[in-house]
């Protein structure tokens, strides 16, 4: 992976989800009313949460799951309440506080939250890991580098979503870049069902794995797909 590129890539991130955006995903994320649009956009995020978790055993008793962009910790709780010791870690401090409120009544299962890199190897090694909305804003090459170094350190399997190339989404992220950095939200990076396929088919630290189950969710604003992975 270019350093680089990836760093100045988290800290847009960063400076979004932490600043710009954080009243929004906190009211998002909870049961206050919202408007029409968003309302889309919370039933399409629940939607593919329950798909994420679909992908996963129902009982994860003493099992390391890695929640790889936590924000405020929902897909956590859910992964807890089904017996998991859930890493979860965010780049964003204000959602991880947020989250950290937030947890309560998890059943037997435990949450470690962490502020930093999904990447660091300080977390460890995972039974599994989801990831929920975070590669998006990745281009495909730093996306191939994430899943392929989340790949190494996961025993069983991974379940995240990418941003499914429409044509639609292809204008959205041309007519995006036309704006001012500060009065845009990071632009999501696109790629075909296609093209990651055959780009984790190729890839040698990735041939331990095979790519399974996807499923596209389109709910108003909302449009992301998933991507299974499972070792052979």
């Amino acid at each position: 992976m270019h350093v680089e590129g990836y760093e100045r890539r988290r800290g847009e991130l960063e400076t979004y989800f932490d600043r710009t955006a954080v009243k929004a995903w906190a009211t998002l994320t909870s049961d206050q009313p919202v408007g029409r649009i968003r309302a889309t956009v919370r039933a399409g995020r629940d939607r593919m949460r329950e798909t994420l978790l679909s992908y996963l055993p129902a009982d994860l008793t003493g099992q390391r799951v890695l929640d790889a962009g936590c924000g405020t910790g929902v897909l956590a709780t859910c992964l807890a309440r089904r017996g998991a010791h859930v890493i979860a870690v965010d780049i964003s401090p204000t959602l991880v506080g947020l989250a950290r409120e937030r947890t309560q009544d998890l059943g037997h299962g435990t949450i470690d939250f962490h502020v930093g890199d999904m990447l660091d190897p300080g977390l460890g090694t995972f039974d599994w890991v989801v990831a929920q909305d975070s590669f998006i804003h990745y281009p495909p090459e730093q996306l191939m580098e994430l899943i392929s170094r989340l790949a190494a350190r996961t025993e069983r399997g991974l379940a995240f979503t990418f941003a499914p190339w429409t044509p639609l989404l292809s204008l959205m992220h041309v007519v995006g870049r036309a704006f001012p950095r500060g009065n845009r939200s990071p632009d999501l990076r696109p790629i075909s069902e296609r093209d990651l396929r055959a780009r984790i088919g190729s890839r040698d630290a990735l041939e331990a794995f095979v790519a399974d189950r996807s499923e596209r969710i389109d709910s108003g604003f909302y449009m992301s797909q998933t991507m299974e992975l499972v070792r052979r």
